[in-house]
This record gives structure tokens, sequence and C-alpha cells, in this order.
């Protein structure tokens, strides 16, 4: 079997040695448009937990973080002068530059052939019964196939802008700063024992008001915006011990997550008959700060491969176990990540609203529970508990609400639901209008946040009528939570979220939500 890899990113690179080493007689040939030696971005970086498969295929990835690389545990968040970590988060993270050469190297002694500074589209590779599709986000391939891939893409409303540093922070380190122009936030981390990666978020009105969006984005690769660059390492001086900010192609950009249904595509038009197979981003991403990006093409390399061994001969047999193999993880991952990258559509937000511990928690939860964060580090979740009770004089959950007339004595409510629609918590109503005495307003969540600006326009309304509180149902876990969000940051409308999870977990997703500040209540139906 001949094999054209077009991309020689990770995922392209640890394919190549996979499928050599499992079947010595295929031809693997690798095609990448850059030099050996060129690389966008600076570092990657790996969580413990999501490496045991990737080493059990290959040493090559042990072998760089292990002997190049940086290893941290814990997250530090960074707020209003003060510094909260947050243990049990094991991560390695190493350069890019570095991990290329290796993987390099490890393909060729396999036998797999590289060529550097070839750009391939499907009518190049004529002659190759398999095309691999490893190009990245901006595939070429997958623009020639995308009608018949079923392709999703959202662009996030976050600016986002990547450097490098020569200060070392400790481990992964978020640093948020307002400035006079607006909010701006750091992911930093070391990637050598020389530099640490240096991303920066925004929101497009503060990014705009500190006049850094001059820079042509459609200039060609390689040249920096040296303008956001200077503004940057001004802001965050303190925060890099006034070192310098560092560039590689840096320039603003919007993240854009891409989920597709369709990995390969059999004879596809222009391509001369030969079967083709995605992986990486050229086939899906996840946003960044769950850091999963090289894992996800390097995991899906792993299953191509495995799947092509086990069917020789058989190129339909292979794709589909393939999909069937690789897609379920990274659809939890991408789920996952949803979550992380609307917080970091909001942050300003929460920069404002939270206490530094607070905010701390409200983001490390943004993915996962109260009790899971606990085993993780339990001392970052007492911290978090106490700074509620200093505050309140109560756990989230037993702590009283009161307002209007009405009240409770904890902040796990039942509710009392008709034909799936809330119409009463506890001895309190749920309408859709005003009524007399105490009322509670019932506002559906949207299935998707393209609903949310009229659901907003609706609690802007109802700020003026004085419920008790908004009673927020339906919809996604997602938009439940930021029209809670928006209730209660932006109306100052008290909040109940209708939690439609199962019950056994749903104190523990109560506590979380109260003591996080994205809902002042939780009501589980009766």
């Amino acid at each position: 079997m001949r094999v054209a890899v077009a991309g020689g990113g990770p995922g392209g690179l640890f394919f190549a040695t996979l499928l050599r080493r499992a079947a010595p007689s295929a031809e693997v040939t690798v095609f990448e448009r850059n030099r050996a030696d060129d690389t966008f971005g600076f570092g990657v970086v790996f969580s413990d937990r999501t490496l045991a498969g990737i080493h059990e295929a290959d040493p090559v990835l042990r072998q760089a973080l292990t002997e190049h690389g940086r290893h941290w545990d814990e997250i530090e968040v960074r707020l209003k002068g003060e510094r909260i970590r947050c243990g049990g988060n094991g991560m390695a993270a190493v350069v890019r530059r570095t991990l290329l050469a290796l993987m390099q190297a490890r393909a060729r002694d396999v036998g797999a052939e590289l060529r550097f500074g070839y750009e391939v589209a499907l009518d190049d590779l004529a002659g190759y019964d398999l095309v691999v599709a490893a190009d990245g986000t901006g595939s070429k391939i997958r623009e020639q196939l995308e009608a018949d891939l079923g392709i999703e893409v959202e662009t996030a409303t976050a600016k986002f802008i990547w450097f490098g540093t020569d200060h070392l922070f400790d481990g992964l380190t978020f640093v948020h700063e307002r400035s006079p122009d607006g909010v701006f936030a750091v992911h930093g981390y070391p990637i050598s024992n020389e530099v640490s990666t240096f991303i920066v978020e925004t929101d497009e009105v503060s990014w705009r008001h500190a006049g850094l969006d001059e820079f042509d984005v459609t200039r060609p690769p390689g040249e920096s915006d040296l303008i956001s660059k200077a503004y940057l390492e001004k802001l965050f001086t303190d925060q890099i011990d006034g070192k310098r900010l560092l560039v590689n192609n840096s320039r603003w950009g919007n993240f854009r997550t891409r989920r597709t249904r369709r990995w390969h595509a059999l004879a596809p038009p222009g391509g001369s008959g030969q079967a083709v197979a995605l992986l990486g981003d050229a086939v899906h991403t996840a946003h960044f700060s769950v850091g999963s990006g090289t894992k996800m093409a390097m995991e899906d390399a792993v299953a191509l491969s495995r799947a092509l061994t086990a069917h020789p001969g058989d190129l339909p047999a292979a794709l589909a176990e393939y999909e069937a193999a690789a897609q379920p993880s990274v659809r939890k991952i991408q789920d996952s990540a949803r979550p992380s990258l609307a917080w970091w559509e909001h942050f300003g937000r929460y920069h404002d609203e939270f206490e530094p511990w607070q905010f701390a928690y409200h983001f490390l939860s943004r993915s996962i529970t109260d009790s899971r964060l606990a085993r993780r580090d339990p001392g970052f979740v007492a911290a978090g508990h106490r700074g509620w009770v200093s505050t309140h004089g109560a756990e989230p959950l037993d702590t009283p609400f009161a307002r209007g007339g009405w009240s409770t004595s904890g902040r796990l409510v039942t509710v009392v639901t008709a034909d799936g629609v809330p119409v009463r918590v506890d001895d309190l109503p749920l309408s859709d209008e005003p009524r007399p005495g105490p009322w509670g307003a019932r506002v559906a969540a949207p299935a998707s946040e393209d609903g949310l600006p009229g659901v907003f326009a609706r609690l802007n309304a109802l700020a003026g009528l004085q419920p008790v509180l908004v009673a927020v149902h339906g919809g996604t876990a997602l938009t439940r939570t930021l029209v809670c969000e928006q209730a209660r940051m932006h109306d100052r409308l008290p909040a109940l979220l209708v939690d439609a999870g199962d019950r056994e977990g749903a104190a523990d997703r109560a506590v979380t939500t109260v003591l996080s500040g994205r809902a002042d209540l939780v009501g589980v139906p009766a």
C-alpha cells in the first residue's frame, strides 16, 4: 500500500511512524509545506491523564517530554494582586520545534520518507492508495472535500494572540489584568528552561479600544503584530518581571471550533480514485484552554494506524473503524471545551464581579464539579467553601435566601413542573407574566447560543417587573448557565437554575453552581 501524508506536524509524523512500524511493507511519504526546521507557535502541552495511549503506541513523545520538557502539578490564577493555586493538575510541555525534530528523526528511522517544501492537494497525489490529510486547520485537502464531510464551524467572539516570553512561569499560570482599554488575560506555561508560552485573550471591545485592530491579518504568514507586542509587554510587565515577549507569526485571531461528521472519503473527485482520511486539526478543533489539539491529533494517528493494520487491503472497513474508534473521545473533548471557551468569552464580567477566591473557583469548575475538583486539591476547594462561609455564614446549600417577601432555608429547592415546564418553587408561583404577591419569572434558555440575545432582551424587560427570582429551564447546560449569569450579573435578578441532570449528582452540581456564583439557587424537579 502506498500512503501519502499531507502535513508534517505531530499528527502526520506520528501516523507515519506507527504505520511503518506496524506494516513495514507500506510505502509512507510525508509532504510538509514548510521547511524541516520551520514551525509556528512555541510549545505544546499535555495533561498527564491523557498520555497513556500515546506512550503505549510509541515512546517518542515520552522521550521528548522526559529529556526536553517541563512538568508541573499546580495551576495558578492571578487576579487583583492575589495568586491562588490548585494542585492535582499534572501537565507537561515541550518546545514544538524540539518535538517535531524528534518525531522527524523517529519517522525516518522506521522508514518513512519526508519531503519538505511541498504543499500538496489531491490532484498532486495520484497513484497513492490512501491520502492522510494532516495539514492543519487550514487544510487544502479538506477544502476539496467539504461538501461531502458534514462540517460545522463555530467562531468564538474572544480574540487571541500567541507569543512566547523569556520569563519562566512555574507552571500553567492564568493572569488577568484590566487596563484603561479593557480586560486582557494570559495563559502562560514553561516549555523549556529558557522560554514560556504566552497566549493573550481579550474581548473585541477591549481589543478595538486599545487600537490593536490595525494589523492586516491577510499578510503572508510569518510577519508578527509588533504593535500588540509592545502594548501587551507593557501591560503585563510586572507579571513577567520586565522580560520580553517573543514573536512567531503572532497575530490576533478568533478561535474556530470545527466539528465534522465524516472523517474520510472514498474515491473523492480530483484525487484519481484514492481514499482520503483526515486527522487532527484538519478535521476537528477544540479550544486551546483544554490543551488537547496535539494530543487529539496523535490519538487520531493511533486509531487510524490500528484500523489500517486490522483490515489489510480493505480501506472502506479500515476507515469506518477509524471513525468509530476516534470520534467519541474527540466529541467528548469538544463538549468539555465549549464551556471553557465560553468562559474566556465572558471573563471580563467575572473579573469585575468576583472576589479572587470565587473567580478562581468559577474558572477551575467551568468543566468539572466540586467533588471532582476536591479530589484534585481538597485544600483549594476547602478555601473556596471558607470564602463563602465567611460572607454568608453557612455552607452554600445551607445558606438561606430571601427576597420580595419570599424565603427558603437553603439553596437547593424543589421545582414542581407541568408538562416539563416549571410552575412552582416550594410555595412560590412561577409564570411568564407578573401576578399579585411574590412571584417568580419563568425563562426558557435557548437550544443554542444563537438564541441568547432574544432571551437577554427578555431578562432586561423583566428587571423592571421585580420578580423574586428568574427560574431558568430548558436549553442546554451551557445556555442555562449563561442565562443565569446574565440575570445575576447584568440585570441584578436572582437566578434559579433548573437542573435537568440525574438526581444522583444533583447536590454536587448544585454546590458547584452556587459556590461559583453561576446562580443563586438550584432547582430539582419534584
